[in-house]
């Protein structure tokens, strides 16, 4: 027996929380500079999609106000990458995936400083909540890594910038434009963005084991196409607060794979810090404003 449709988009859903899941793992398997792993990541995402992203451009092209705001999405989402891959070097994987998880709570800071809507008392309290979390964090998380701090603050610069990206990518669905063509050309952007940064660090771009590019390419294969993509199908069938909250999964999952892979038990106060910082997201989330479903709400990108 097929499933109903409710099921699909639900299991379309849970496929994608794993696959994202998967994402620092596979960063830290491929054991490159963040940069370059971005890099490689965003560009075999962008080969792999061009097709759809062509025909998707055919459908609904972009005009010139659109084609500037996915300009400016795809530099944001570089920027996201580039600072949240660096930060799994710098920290542990708890810290930074749990950090990089914030981008509903900016999403919600952002709207209130641009649109000029005054958050409620709930979503202050939200905010209060999760920004006490991440000072946990900092402190729970000063042994887990070479500079944990340096990559607390890179994962958070991650999360914000992943927040612009995603009010920008609502501004370009909402004119109309498709789902696949604006993806798509975020996601050259993206490319095209983090293309000159290893140079610029004095980072070799090919000098790096068969087995590196292997784990690169599964990251773009199946946290960016099949987790992504599938975050986006579940943002057309189901309530936009209810996937985001679910996305919240993401730590958990990452946090159990790093200790069974990797051995890396996170602190006692990273523990808590976490569980205070998902707290105050899932309650800001829940007390925002929720979108209609019909307008299509872009992709939360989480790891």
């Amino acid at each position: 027996m097929a499933p109903s449709g409710n099921t699909r988009v639900s299991l379309v859903l849970a496929a994608a929380i794993v696959a994202i899941s998967l994402a620092a793992i596979f960063i830290r398997l491929a054991d490159a500079p963040g940069i370059v792993i971005a890099l490689v990541r965003m560009v075999i995402a962008s080969v792999v999609m061009a097709p759809v992203t062509v025909r998707g451009l055919r459908r609904t092209p972009l005009d010139r106000r659109a084609f500037r705001l996915t300009l400016a999405a795809g530099v944001l989402l570089g920027l996201h990458f580039a600072t949240w891959i660096t930060s799994l070097n710098l920290t542990s994987v708890a810290a930074s995936v749990t950090l990089v998880t914030t981008a509903p709570l900016w999403v919600a800071l952002f709207a209130w400083l641009f649109s000029g809507r005054a958050p409620s008392f709930s979503v202050l309290l939200g905010v209060v909540l999760a920004v006490g979390g991440a000072a946990v964090i900092g402190f729970g998380d000063l042994g887990g890594g070479p500079a944990p701090l340096l990559g607390d603050g890179l994962a958070l610069i991650g999360a914000a910038s992943a927040a612009g990206y995603l009010l920008l990518g609502r501004t370009v669905q909402r004119s109309g434009v498709g789902l696949d063509a604006y993806a798509g050309v975020a996601y050259a952007v993206a490319a095209v963005v983090l293309l000159p940064l290893p140079a610029l660090f004095g980072l070799p771009y090919l000098a790096y084991p068969r087995t590196s590019f292997l784990w690169m390419a599964l990251l773009a294969l199946v946290p960016q196409l099949v987790g992504h993509n599938g975050i986006n199908y579940a943002m057309r069938h189901l309530d936009p607060t209810l996937v985001a909250t679910s996305i919240l999964l993401e730590p958990i999952g990452a946090t159990l794979l790093a200790l069974a892979i990797f051995g890396e038990v996170p602190s006692a106060l990273t523990v808590v810090g976490a569980a205070i910082l998902l707290g105050g997201v899932v309650f800001t989330v829940r007390s925002s404003e929720r979108p209609s479903v019909e307008a299509s709400p872009p992709e939360v990108p989480g790891a």
